[in-house]
């Protein structure tokens, strides 16, 4: 694509790290032994005027191999959901960029995309909507944004890459409010760590040269992950999700075993985890 072609693309600090989620999974999608079908990532990545090396660095492999199966670990949780909602509702909270509809849509469900309004007309022009897949322009703090989900056929609503950059009062009170509006679903989400959540609010930067990760105030260990519980009532099971196995020593044999080591596991940079609503 000629460079006239291309669509500029300016975002704020922490929309910014759409790009940088778009252009590990791109590079993974290339890799020959990808873990990650996503032909619509290259896709975007060639479409975007934006200096992805200049900002985020040469890619890193166990980076993006990483980024790419979280991306499937929220993939295999929504096929489950569709499996048994075939014609429910995919609610996917901040996602930027991401391209899951492509991967995984089964032709009868209804996605709803809750985006920045600067973020959603990125994503609109790039990703266009249809009869049943669109996108609202507003915060997903603003909570009438579940005025537009129809919660008749099962309602699945998924954060990623989101909830670690909201405080902890609003991350409970987004919950809570999941929890209270749409008995019956769920909420997939990712969270980081401790020590990296402290590491990105003391402004250290992460494996880019020149790019310094926004700050994260929301952080949770593994061992904590019942705290979610206690954000409501209905909030009758949380769990974590585990990543499918990669390629490789690390993501092929070690990560497996990470999870059954206490006193290793909150080294990983991220967890996901899914909570029910009764």
């Amino acid at each position: 694509m000629a460079d006239q072609d291309k669509l500029p693309v300016r975002l704020g600090p922490v929309p910014e790290t759409l790009l940088w989620n778009l252009y590990h999974r791109a590079y993974e999608a290339r890799q020959p032994r990808t873990v990650l079908h996503d032909p619509k990532a290259i896709e975007l990545v060639d479409r975007l005027d934006y200096p992805f090396e200049e900002t985020f660095g040469p890619p890193h492999p166990l980076l993006a191999q990483g980024q790419a199966l979280r991306v499937r670990t929220f993939d295999d949780a929504v096929r489950n959901f569709l499996a048994e909602h075939p014609d429910g509702t995919v609610v996917n909270l901040a996602e930027g960029l991401e391209t899951q509809y492509w991967r995984i849509d089964n032709g009868r469900a209804h996605w709803l995309c809750v985006e920045l309004p600067e973020t959603a007309e990125l994503r609109r022009a790039l990703l266009p909507d249809t009869e049943r897949r669109r996108t609202l322009a507003r915060s997903v703090l603003d909570l009438s944004w579940q005025d537009e989900v129809d919660p008749a056929r099962g309602v699945l609503i998924t954060a990623q890459g989101l909830l670690m950059y909201l405080r902890p009062g609003e991350v409970r009170e987004l919950i809570a409010a999941c929890a209270e509006r749409f008995r019956g679903g769920a909420l997939v989400f990712d969270t980081v760590p401790r020590w990296l959540g402290a590491a990105t609010l003391r402004g250290e930067k992460g494996p880019a040269r020149n790019y310094r990760m926004p700050g994260m105030p929301w952080s949770l260990n593994a061992g904590e992950l019942p705290k979610v519980r206690t954000a409501h009532p209905g909030v009758v099971d949380v769990r974590e999700l585990h990543l499918p196995r990669g390629r490789g020593p690390y993501f092929g044999a070690l990560t497996p075993v990470l999870y059954r080591l206490p006193g290793v596991r909150n080294l990983r940079p991220t967890m996901t985890a899914i909570a029910r609503f009764a």
